[in-house]
């Protein structure tokens, strides 16, 4: 029988880690000193090799073949390799263009801000098997989102909230970490929401730098136009969205993602948290259960909000370039245009709605469309602005005092310091952080001079060592 050379160190079948390479150069050898805990603060982003890296499984010889432990060294064998070639039939829209590490950054990306809650810290305490297994369903196209968790806010106003599990929302962060800076560059420089550096404070500012350019620093006159889309998220037509994202998704792996999370129907298997009586107060229309299949994005998801821009951005670019608005702005469903002509802005709002009718599927809400000079004040992203200031919504300065006012000693700290850190946003802030401040003054806790932020309350008993 003819003998043949073979080199029995085979590709591996993702991408080699530094502990894989380790393994596979000396079975014999301890696991990488390199290792971390997976559990707790010790789990770095410097550690991902440590905590992506796992042992290949021995590789599978026919009787009478001799494997090598170096990379280097070739053996006679009367044997082929064991590892079966790729399936000539094989669908190429299931070739992964997928590594490890994309995956373990969309976790750390997931879980920021988000640690210390309960199915982070479930998913972590497995996490190298939990983020393989993920990877593995990807990879072999087997992946498909989990339950969702339907709950009531009541704050500014009811509304349903639909949060996926935790393994899908890193999915979310995959896909927007790979996709999303093409799309971001095609978006006009007022698109705001979800996108890196361009949040409230962002688009607060910005519409105040546009109305003292239209007003020459509030000497001439000149009219705003204010609209909002009525019931805009479970108005979303899914597969108007799906050619948004196809024309610049071109990688079949990817799109074939982005559709899956897209027509993803989270109705089909939720649990619904809080009590029962409070999913009446949200409006029925408004509800993501009143819509057909097809039509609608839950709200809570990272992928819904970035998905929503890429709808938006068709009315972006026609409101910029076909109806030639030098001055507009927009904040998710949320959009302003300045003119010196309330005409002009009449006319401009009548093209708006056939394009959002026509081409999106979507209307404006006629009580929330507002024409009026733009001395009167601009109420937009929970700012005021008028001439030389921005101020609070007063609703919103009011809604902080009253729940700092009540809201129980264990989440006061918190709670103070967001609010602190929400009304130093505004350029004219520092009579309602004084308002703020009184307030905590008269519960006990100390304010710094500035009115910037509150500090934890001293437990004197226990510093006296009464009661010890």
């Amino acid at each position: 029988m003819t003998e043949r050379n073979l080199n029995l160190v085979v590709p591996l079948a993702h991408k080699a880690t530094a502990m894989r390479e380790t393994d596979i150069a000396g079975s014999g050898r301890a696991r990488s000193g390199a290792v971390s805990p997976l559990i707790g603060s010790s789990l770095r982003r410097e550690d991902v090799d440590s905590t992506i890296g796992r042992s290949t499984l021995p590789t599978r010889t026919m009787p009478g073949a001799r494997t090598s432990a170096t990379a280097t060294r070739t053996t006679t064998t009367r044997t082929t390799s064991s590892e079966p070639a790729p399936s000539a039939d094989k669908d190429a829209r299931h070739h992964a263009d997928l590594s490890f590490e994309e995956l373990v950054a969309a976790y750390f990306d997931c879980r920021k801000g988000k640690r210390n809650s309960a199915s982070a810290a479930a998913f972590e305490q497995r996490l190298e098997h939990n983020l393989r297994d993920l990877f593995d369903e990807l990879v072999d196209g087997s992946y498909r989102p989990g339950r969702s968790i339907c709950f009531v806010i009541t704050r500014p106003k009811p509304r349903e909230v639909w949060a996926a599990e935790f393994r899908d929302r890193i999915v979310h962060h995959l896909l927007y970490n790979r996709i999303a800076g093409r799309f971001h560059a095609g978006f006009i420089a007022d698109s705001c929401a979800c996108i890196p550096g361009r949040g409230t404070l962002y688009a607060a500012k910005r519409l105040d730098a546009k109305v003292r350019s239209i007003t020459a620093n509030w000497r001439r006159p000149a009219f705003y136009l204010k609209c909002d889309i009525a019931n805009f998220f479970v108005s979303i037509d899914k597969a108007i969205l799906r050619e948004l994202i196809a024309a610049k998704v071109s990688e079949p792996w990817w799109l074939d993602l982005a559709e899956l999370i897209l027509f993803h129907d989270p109705r089909e298997d939720y649990e619904l948290r809080g009590a029962a009586h409070m999913i009446d107060l949200v409006p029925y229309h408004k509800r993501l259960t009143s819509h057909p299949a097809g039509k609608g994005l839950p709200i809570g998801n990272l992928s819904s909000q970035f998905f929503a821009n890429i709808y938006m951005n068709v009315l972006d670019q026609h409101v910029k370039h076909r109806v030639g608005a030098k001055h507009y702005i927009r904040y998710v469903d949320d959009f302003v245009l300045l003119h010196e002509s309330a005409q002009w802005l009449n006319a401009a709002k009548e093209q708006i709605e056939e394009i959002l009718s026509s081409r999106l599927d979507i209307a404006l809400n006629p009580k929330k469309t507002v024409l009026q000079p733009v001395a009167r004040g601009i109420d937009f992203v929970g700012q005021v602005i008028k001439p030389w200031r921005r101020t609070t919504r007063k609703r919103t300065r009011n809604d902080a005092l009253a729940r700092v006012e009540a809201i129980g000693e264990d989440r006061l700290f918190e709670t103070a310091n967001s609010y602190f850190g929400l009304l130093r946003q505004a350029s004219r802030s520092h009579r309602d952080r004084a308002k703020l401040g009184r307030i905590l003054l008269r519960r006990g806790h100390s304010v710094s001079f500035r009115l910037e932020k509150t500090y934890r309350k001293r437990n004197v008993s226990r510093e006296c060592g009464v009661g010890s």
